[in-house]
């Protein structure tokens, strides 16, 4: 009867979950569309939208630069928004699990870093790769994301056999503030290519569009599904290596998989967007704390969440001192600094108690 019990509060706590995040995404859309220079109601919102995805024909009352506006400007960028928070925060909650570490996002394992390198050498050598097109960025940012996540690995396994957080972190964020360095040197060997790319870095969904939008998509489609697939996996995981192979995981295929499907999620983003810190680690840090650690809900909470979180965080940053916009990097690292130093004063509360 217990057990009952406790399987039907667990259900009922999902939903709950479920439910509570959607809204808060749906109502982050709805506010990132409607806010701006020229305020548009909410039902003029469902209108449009409506009439786009299902010819509702109820756009009559609406103005053409109106729909202009929403349909060509806001609602793109409040889509890459949540496409790029989505990415993110998935690809922490997949880093925090596979290392079994709270503290690991992109930005402190010096991913985001790595992107940013290939990102910025695309920009100033003007790179165009013939078979990806423009897809050239993107792929650029994966590769090299990817190799800095498994030198931080190597090299933290090669310092400290007993892999330990502050080990892992520490050599991420060493490895972070050297691809900086050789960042800063690319910018300062630029001309013409010097505000592009620092416009680039600073972290802005503005004024991307539907292109952007449409370059994003299969990236985040394929990492997405690849991460959510494993979410039996990374609870498995999570009970340590030698654990998990003992419940059947394939621990190292496992491990490469989860590598590189978050490494195409955060490079693609960070492609596309620049670089914006600490949305893989506040986002899925809260969802833990609120609704639990099975990685099955946790990852997808994480992205709805995410979406809706970068969304306000773009809202923030382009009206809270209109008409001069903020980079989106500076409103998530006022957050998301604060978050890093209380988890890591909580983790070491708990190990001398």
């Amino acid at each position: 009867m217990q057990k009952r019990f406790t399987r039907m509060y667990s259900n009922n706590k999902q939903v709950v979950a479920y439910m509570v995040t959607v809204c808060f995404l749906v109502f982050s859309i709805f506010l990132g569309v409607s806010i701006g220079t020229f305020p548009i109601s909410f039902f003029d919102i469902l209108q449009m939208i409506g009439d786009a995805l299902f010819h509702m024909g109820g756009n009559g009352s609406v103005d053409e630069n109106t729909q202009n506006i929403v349909m060509s400007i806001r609602l793109p960028r409040v889509i890459l928004a949540g496409l790029v928070g989505a990415s993110l925060a998935l690809a922490g909650a997949s880093f925090q699990g596979l290392l079994q570490n709270p503290l690991a996002d992109p930005y402190t394992l010096g991913v985001s870093s790595g992107a940013s390198l290939g990102a910025v050498f695309v920009l100033f050598f003007g790179i165009h790769i013939p078979f990806f097109g423009f897809f050239t960025l993107p792929v650029a940012s994966i590769l090299t994301g990817f190799m800095t996540i498994i030198f931080v690995i190597f090299f933290a396994g090669m310092i400290d056999k007993a892999m330990r957080i502050e080990t892992i972190v520490l050599t991420g964020i060493i490895m972070s503030s050297f691809l900086g360095a050789l960042i800063s040197f690319m910018i300062a060997m630029s001309g013409e290519e010097l505000r592009q790319i620092v416009n680039w870095l600073l972290g802005s969904v503005s004024m991307r569009g539907w292109v952007y939008v449409m370059m994003l998509l299969p990236f985040f489609a394929v990492g997405s599904l690849l991460i959510l697939a494993n979410g039996t996996e990374l609870n498995a995981l999570a009970f340590g290596e030698e654990k998990a192979h003992q419940l059947g995981v394939n621990v190292k295929k496992r491990k490469l998989l989860i590598l590189t499907s978050a490494s195409i999620l955060a490079g693609a983003a960070v492609a596309i967007s620049g670089t914006i810190g600490f949305v893989g680690l506040v986002v899925p840090h809260l969802n833990r704390l609120l609704w639990g650690n099975d990685y099955r809900h946790l990852l997808p909470l994480s992205a709805l969440f995410g979406a809706g979180f970068l969304i306000l965080a773009d809202l923030v940053s382009r009206t809270i001192m209109s008409p001069t916009e903020l980079p989106i990097g500076v409103i998530t690292a006022l957050i998301g600094a604060p978050s890093f130093a209380f988890i890591l004063m909580k983790q070491r509360m708990e190990r001398r108690g």
